[in-house]
């Protein structure tokens, strides 16, 4: 039955990227800028996006269970050019979807291949100690590594990027829990659909209901139709997981809430809040149910450094998914990337 329901998820996958295909040949297709491969690992590639000599250098931690294009959808919409314009060295930490040989990737495997790309920008011509960012379940891991190996970087952003789940102060993990069976297999893959129909289940509002209002209240703003639209294509171009990973985030993250109680155990340490001992900066976006401010605000009081900041972003029309404001919304690059870039500055 299990490997009937995958087949079912595999083949909603291939349905739902020629959907996306679909949005693609009407001119919602990303942009994305050109970037050199730096490096490379089995389940992983490290893009270099170039830029000025600089003395700040970002690397991106993208988020394991989508395409990583979300940080570059276009021209004027794109968190990476947005840092490029504004003086900082780019890099981008790229998953690559696994095949059915290579599924066996978990949280042990994704900080290897974090400290891996850390060493190698370290090698480049004037290079400084990256700075980290990850937004989603992407800045979860870049927390996780943060921790483990807090010398290793200069700072951390996170954005919406859940790390605390305490029941019953995340409507979204707790329904996600009481879905995902205790025994959840690592084995395999898992469709990148089954994750989305998921989380649709979980937070129908969060999904379904607040995304089609999104777009209805869009209709007058060009502007606005045009985010939503590629955000609709980049939502519909699901990639395979590692069934390994997704077991160890549901199991050792969302239910027993072992990083945040400070039990979790990666490439042999046993890590939690009070490792994190590096300069954070965290954005939550109070309209988003997946990573609300309980989600995070536990593990930036029980941090150990005092150089902690958070910024408050209320969320705007024309982002599809509240969850994804931060990166593709028009108030969001006017009023909080300058916040950003000037902690980064402020920290160089």
């Amino acid at each position: 039955m299990e490997l009937l329901q995958q087949a079912q998820f595999a083949t909603l996958d291939l349905m739902r990227r020629a959907q996306g295909h679909a949005l693609g040949v009407m001119g919602f297709d990303p942009a994305e800028l050109t970037h050199r491969r730096l490096a490379r690992g089995a389940h992983w590639q490290l893009r270099d996006y170039g830029g000025r000599d600089s003395e700040t250098s970002l690397l991106i931690i993208a988020a394991p269970i989508k395409r990583p294009y979300v940080w570059d959808l276009g021209p004027n919409l794109s968190a990476i050019r947005h840092c490029l314009s504004n003086g900082v060295r780019v890099y981008l930490l790229e998953w690559i979807a696994p095949t059915v040989p290579g599924g066996h990737v978990g949280l042990d495997e994704c900080a290897r291949a974090i400290s891996k790309c850390v060493a190698r920008i370290a090698t480049e011509p004037k290079a400084t100690k990256p700075f980290l960012i990850g937004h989603s379940l992407g800045g979860t891991l870049a927390a996780v590594f943060c921790a483990s190996e807090p010398q290793a970087v200069r700072g951390l952003l996170l954005l919406g990027a859940p790390l605390c789940f305490q029941p019953g102060t995340n409507r979204f993990r707790d329904a996600l829990v009481s879905m995902i069976p205790p025994g959840l297999t690592e084995a395999g893959i898992i469709p990148g659909s089954l994750l989305s129909h998921a989380s649709a289940f979980a937070s129908p509002n969060a999904f379904v209901w607040s995304r089609l209002t999104d777009a209805a209240m869009s209709l007058g703003d060009l502007r606005a139709l045009d985010v939503h639209a590629r955000v609709e294509r980049w939502a519909l171009d699901e990639a395979p997981v590692p069934g390994k990973l997704i077991h160890q985030i549901a199991e050792w993250l969302y239910r027993e809430n072992r990083f945040c109680r400070g039990t979790l155990t990666v490439l042999g340490r046993t890590i939690g809040p009070s490792c994190l001992d590096v300069p954070t900066l965290a954005v939550v976006n109070t309209a988003d149910e997946v990573a609300p401010l309980d989600s995070i605000e536990a593990l930036l009081d029980a941090m150990p450094t005092k150089d902690v900041s958070l910024i408050k972003y209320s969320g705007e029309i024309g982002v599809a998914l509240q969850h994804l404001g931060i990166l593709v919304g028009r108030e969001a690059y006017a009023r909080i990337w300058p916040n950003i870039i000037a902690w980064l500055a402020a920290h160089r």
